[in-house]
């Protein structure tokens, strides 16, 4: 590591509450490059599994992580925990797949559609 670069001790939570990813990371590391490497580590067995790292985010402090930044910039609190492990959180959010918009004809009235769920009610 870079002189004046600290490491700090990780672990990631994920929405079934198993720890995955569990080691120490250099302050400098990106979001970007900690959720390769989750990817690359995530469990097959389990029910929702991200297909790429845009499909995830990193929650620490209450705050989603930006992959652009480092964990120093992300102001991950490095040291606050001495010889302790800090726990972020990982949701997978799958990419939406963009629909295209419409005007749809209903019973003679026109029904803007712009890919958002909706309900109607006939009375």
């Amino acid at each position: 590591m870079a002189e004046g670069d600290e490491s700090v001790e990780l672990k990631f939570r994920i929405f079934d509450g198993t720890d995955i990813g569990y080691g120490t990371y250099s302050s400098s590391i990106t979001v970007a490059t900690l959720k390769q490497r989750l990817l690359s580590e995530w469990p097959q067995d389990k029910s929702v599994v991200p297909k790429s790292v845009s499909d995830m985010k990193l929650i620490h402090a209450g705050r989603f992580l930006e992959n652009g930044k480092t964990l120093a910039e992300s102001r991950v609190h490095i040291g606050d925990l001495p010889g302790g492990v800090i726990t972020m959180h990982v949701v997978v959010q799958p990419s939406v797949v963009k629909k295209k918009t419409g005007i749809y004809v209903y019973k003679n009235q026109a029904v803007k559609q712009n890919g958002s769920l909706c309900s109607c009610a006939i009375l």
